[in-house]
């Protein structure tokens, strides 16, 4: 049985907040090193950005700058963590882990050590700095990566518990985040565990399974498609490595069609983890709601995520077909 969402009561109104989800790392790696005094960070000229400032302002002493040099950060990471520490690199997603992908499979994931990289601007949502700097390509990079566990949360709130979270996993994690303000709709109630996928909305026609700040976008199409007798199931995957293979099985086979939903490349990426599941446990007609091998632009977050069919609408027009 899904567990009680816990949603916020604003989440659907006018009230709801707006708040980026790097924010969110920002808060909870501050909260971790008030935990674990071997929690350190390191951050690649870009420390505003991915507000690593707020661990530098609170624990100078544990912040390492490194200019730009992702694959030096990624490295000595590797050398701290073999010492005890709990290193966390950030950057743009399209840098790390973009650019030194070879060094965090190299010191990260064949060590198996603690390393967190926390992929901030990730998406077609970054806006208008264009398609070098709109990381789509970062789960699929990530999920391939044997003992990487790869988070993908959904608001600030679910950001910040799952940077917390992340520090008791004995081994490398990928944090994936948003640059731009997405609604707050989670409460400290949700229920979040790493690992497990949660039912934000119940129904039985279709199941759209959604990843991080699209989630939002999820739950308002399901209200819609309601209105045209269509009832949704909407589900959250905030870990997409390990997936919740159960989960998902249990909610296809109760729906019977299946609508996956990110703002990254299908191929590698949710659709594609949701996609390999069910072909070994349960087959099920599908539809993929995410970039389909393009890469993206310049422009403003709206436009791009209507440009590129991952909107709400983009959602509704998926379901609808796929149930013809």
């Amino acid at each position: 049985m899904p567990r009680k969402p816990f949603l916020s009561p604003a989440a659907f109104t006018d009230r709801v907040k707006r708040v980026p989800t790097r924010n969110g790392y920002g808060e909870g790696v501050v909260a971790a090193g008030k935990k674990n005094g071997n929690v350190v960070v390191l951050c690649a000229d870009l420390s505003e950005s991915t507000r690593s400032d707020m661990f530098r302002d609170a624990f100078p002493d544990r912040f390492i700058q490194l200019g730009v040099s992702e694959q030096s950060m990624a490295a000595i990471a590797g050398g701290l963590a073999l010492e005890g520490k709990i290193p966390f690199i950030a950057s743009y997603a399209t840098f790390s882990p973009g650019r030194n992908w070879e060094q965090i499979r190299m010191c990260a994931a064949i060590q198996n050590v603690p390393i967190k990289i926390v992929g901030c601007h990730a998406g077609v949502s970054v806006g208008p700095d264009g398609a070098t700097h709109q990381a789509l390509e970062d789960i699929a990079l990530m999920r391939v990566l044997p003992n990487m566990t790869v988070l993908s949360p959904c608001d600030v709130l679910e950001a910040r518990r799952a940077v917390e979270a992340s520090v008791e996993i004995d081994g490398p994690v990928y944090i994936r985040l948003a640059r731009e303000a997405t609604p707050v709709f989670t409460t400290l109630k949700t229920p979040f565990e790493v690992g497990r996928a949660e039912v934000f909305r119940d129904g039985n026609d279709v199941a759209i399974i959604a990843t991080g700040p699209l989630v939002y976008e999820a739950l308002v199409a399901a209200r819609a498609l309601e209105k045209d007798g269509i009832d949704a199931l909407v589900m959250n995957v905030h870990t997409i490595k390990p997936l919740d293979e159960e989960a998902v099985v249990a909610v296809a086979k109760k729906c019977g069609a299946v609508v996956t939903v990110e703002e990254a490349q299908q191929a590698g990426g949710l659709g594609g983890a949701v996609a390999e599941c069910l072909a070994r446990h349960a087959p099920t007609p599908m539809a993929f709601v995410g970039m389909d091998d393009r890469f993206g632009t310049s422009g403003k977050p709206s436009e791009l995520l209507r440009a590129f069919s991952l909107d709400r609408a983009a959602i509704i027009r998926a379901a609808k077909v796929l149930l013809r």
